[in-house]
């Protein structure tokens, strides 16, 4: 198993339009969750690096045509970005896998949801509303505008880096605002190719700059005071430190944090079907999504057989190396994860919850970062485990007594990012979905649209992305009141 770094210049961090080497020499290792090998090494940036992106952020927002151009503008060299993303494709899908695992046949759905951010901001480039005029006692003449916030850093995680780094970036760019993209230390590669395609299409120096760095670096970014607000997507830990950091400067942030998503099961679902949905939604990405659900909150009367069908399916997911095809579910993404997910096992054991598949590495897998799908049953919500989030392929199954009592124990819960109802009943599944407090819910299926809003209540985070929600958080609002219409809009 090979891989071919797809970037011009590993060595380099991209920095006022230009690549430069870090002055300390100092390089970020890539591992294969697969193998446990090296399979790329790239630049880290320090704080001097950082101090530089910053500074360069600083002055083309403050001096530079970016902000000043019109947002159609903006979207066409979007369009054009977006253009070049797409023929680097098969790159990035690759990336991804070689990165954490993920399953070369899932790839290009994810990447391509990616470079979705860039298209549909193009497309909100010429339909937006950033200037109204609107009605005002005090003034003849009032307008509404929305201009950029300024200097934003984009912090996104490693498990979805492409997609989740460019609804950040896109929104950003099209607003009018500089970026500094610090990817996950575990996943740069995709950061690079989006900072060689801004390159590419010309977008003016300073407006993208790229700081690959450990926690460190990524603290004295986010304190610095040149950065005027924070894109952040990861833990809820991290969450908590930065939000605290920016209110104490009053910067702007937004957080996508974890999650701990219930999926409830209604009477009129078939058991057999349900079981098959649970083990499959548990498995994908190896569990290692933030709106994952991994909470089945299922009438008491059909627990045990609930049980017994979702051990059956997951000990049918075909776990293999993350290249190939007839593969349904790949490693954990990194060493420290897979500890991570076995100490939670071991929590749940002692839990006294009921492990019922599962728990351990599977047979054949001597090297890589391989954990079986696993299943516990008669989990206590309080537990740790159904409180807590794992960020692996592990299910706690909860028996309930009635949709009432479900719906008390899928907000027993200090998130609030996603949650699920199984059932055959659209009004049903509408009614328990205004009662789950979370900021998405779906039907039949764990389902996310990233033009619409994504984000979450409680601990899951503040604000949102997606669509022109995700644009206008990138935004400020200023009234401006005049006289008379200004001659350059008389007409």
């Amino acid at each position: 198993m090979s891989y071919q770094l797809p970037i011009a210049h590993p060595d380099c961090l991209y920095i006022d339009g230009r690549w430069i080497r870090p002055a300390a020499a100092q390089y970020i290792d890539i591992v294969s969750p697969d193998t446990e090998t090296i399979v790329a090494r790239v630049a880290e940036a320090r704080a001097a690096e950082v101090d530089a992106a910053v500074l360069a952020a600083r002055r083309a927002f403050d001096e530079g045509p970016w902000p000043r151009m019109a947002p159609a503008a903006r979207a066409k060299l979007l369009a054009a970005l977006a253009e070049r993303l797409t023929a680097r494709h098969p790159e990035l899908c690759a990336a991804w896998t070689a990165q954490v695992g993920g399953l070369a046949a899932a790839a290009p759905f994810v990447v391509g949801a990616g470079t979705k951010s860039y298209t549909t901001m193009a497309e909100l480039g010429t339909s937006f509303a950033f200037e109204q005029r609107v009605a005002s006692t005090m003034s003849p003449c009032a307008f509404v505008v929305r201009e950029p916030v300024g200097v934003v850093a984009a912090i996104a995680p490693w498990n979805v880096p492409y997609a989740i780094m460019s609804s950040k970036v896109a929104p950003a760019l099209l607003a009018g605002c500089t970026v500094l993209m610090k990817p996950a230390p575990e996943t740069p590669i995709e950061a690079y190719i989006i900072a060689e395609c801004a390159e590419a299409v010309g977008l003016p120096p300073g407006v993208l700059n790229l700081l690959p760095a450990h926690r460190e670096a990524a603290d004295y970014l986010v304190r610095n005071r040149g950065v005027d607000k924070v894109s952040f997507t990861g833990s809820t830990a991290a969450g908590r430190h930065i939000g605290a950091v920016c209110s104490e400067r009053v910067a702007r942030f937004t957080l996508e944090l974890g999650g701990k998503s219930a999926l409830l099961l209604l009477e009129d679902f078939p058991v057999a079907e349900a079981a098959q949905v649970m083990a499959r939604t548990i498995t994908v990405s190896s569990g290692q999504v933030c709106a994952m659900l991994s909470r089945a909150i299922v009438p008491r009367k059909h627990h045990a057989a609930l049980s017994e069908a979702i051990a059956a399916a997951m000990q049918q997911v075909r776990i293999g190396y993350s290249t190939d095809p007839a593969t349904q579910m790949g490693p954990l993404a990194m060493k420290r994860q897979l500890e991570r997910v076995e100490g939670y096992i071991a929590s749940g054991r002692a839990s006294g919850a009921t492990l019922v598949t599962g728990g351990k590495r599977p047979k054949g897998f001597e090297r890589g970062y391989f954990i079986e799908p696993t299943l516990f049953a008669n989990v206590d919500n309080s537990s740790v485990i159904a409180q807590e989030e794992i960020f692996g392929p592990v299910l706690c199954l909860i028996p309930a007594d009635d949709v009432d009592h479900a719906v008390r124990i899928a907000n027993d819960s200090i998130y609030g990012l996603n949650g699920a109802v199984l059932t055959r009943d659209a009004e049903a599944a509408y009614r328990i979905a205004r009662r789950v407090r979370s900021g998405n819910f779906s039907q039949n299926a764990m389902r996310a649209d990233f033009s619409l809003p994504f984000g979450g209540f409680k601990q899951s985070g503040i604000g949102r992305e997606g669509g022109a929600w995700g644009l206008q958080s990138f935004l400020e609002t200023k009234t401006i009141l005049l006289d008379a219409p200004p001659a350059s809009l008389a007409s």
